[in-house]
């Protein structure tokens, strides 16, 4: 994760220990303290802040899709029939709760939004396509992408 070396209210060290954390959240803290120059406690002293102040907004683990029986990957263009401000709530909330739906992001441009979706196949993709993402509060049209290679994919 590149973190911006202008960024005025993070100093050098916490920049280190996001750095180290987005490479290894499960680094120990005396491992992180060693790694960053400080003793143990103003390390965690750190930490806390970092979370605190929303620079740190969770830990979870990564997963293998492929093993999970996941790899299929699509990206889904939405065009809506509204979009006003009542129009895009209902759909953030709705997408929200389907669990195929990887990533959503609003989208300037010729569409309104751009869905990451994961299923195990075409076939799982087409039923998500046609029976939930489609009956999504205003949805009038959708393109689809099919991923052929993840060639660099990462959380951050």
């Amino acid at each position: 994760m590149r973190i911006d070396p202008n960024h005025e209210q993070l100093d050098q060290i916490d920049r280190k220990i996001l750095r180290l954390l987005a490479q290894d959240g499960r680094i120990a803290v005396t491992e992180l303290s060693k790694a960053v120059g400080l003793s143990k406690s103003p390390t965690q002293v750190r930490l806390k802040r970092l979370q605190d102040e929303g620079y740190i907004q969770g830990f979870r683990a990564l997963l293998d899709p492929a093993k999970m029986g996941q790899e299929h990957v699509a990206f889904t263009e939405v065009r809506l029939t509204d979009t006003t401000e009542k129009a895009l709530t209902a759909f953030n909330h709705a997408v929200m709760d389907v669990v195929e739906i990887e990533t959503c992001h609003m989208i300037a441009g010729s569409f309104d939004y751009l869905l990451k979706v994961r299923t195990s196949d075409i076939q799982s993709y087409r039923r998500i396509l046609g029976e939930v993402i489609s009956a999504l509060p205003f949805v009038g049209s959708t393109s689809t992408h099919v991923s052929m290679q993840a060639v660099k994919d990462s959380a951050v």
